[in-house]
């Protein structure tokens, strides 16, 4: 058995770029960055802040709530798999490239950085199986309040 999972918390780099096939599919790809903090060790010497950029690739139904909500400098949470792939580029090199695609996404952070964090994302229209095989989209869910018990109050002296 073995396992390819990615869990990235970060900040989109630049506003996602997506494309749409003919079959009605679309696919948004975008940069975001993660960056682990320094700090200063027991000799005194400084580490810097280091920043790791990450190619997320985004598909169907999340490709299209990227398009319309995520921007740049917004907070992200992305959970998927890593894929690398290859190319020749003009000279004949061969090149690589490893990106995150995506199966889950929620936005994150106050409300003037991601002014849709924590809201309903719509649907849209799609079919009962359009919508099964759509990755999902976390979406805040606030518990229902508490129900009042119509039972009397006891009195005593329990701490709870």
């Amino acid at each position: 058995m073995s396992v390819n999972k990615i869990i990235l918390i970060g900040h989109v780099g630049k506003d996602p770029e997506v494309r749409y096939f003919d079959n009605g599919g679309a696919v948004a790809n975008f940069s975001l960055a993660t960056t682990e903090k320094g700090y200063t060790a027991a000799n005194g010497t400084q580490v810097p802040d280091r920043t790791e950029w990450h190619n997320i690739v985004l598909w169907r139904g999340l490709a299209e709530i990227a398009e319309k909500y995520v921007r740049k400098g917004a907070k992200l949470y992305i959970e998927g798999k890593l894929r690398t792939r290859n190319y020749d580029d003009a000279q004949g090199v061969r090149r690589y490239i490893t990106e995150v695609w995506g199966d889950q996404m929620e936005m994150l952070g106050p409300k003037q950085e991601n002014p849709n964090a924590g809201a309903p994302i719509p649907a849209g229209n799609q079919t009962p199986a359009q919508a099964e095989n759509t990755p999902k989209v976390a979406v805040e869910i606030k518990p229902a309040p508490e129900e009042t018990s119509s039972l009397p109050a006891e009195s005593n002296d329990l701490p709870f």
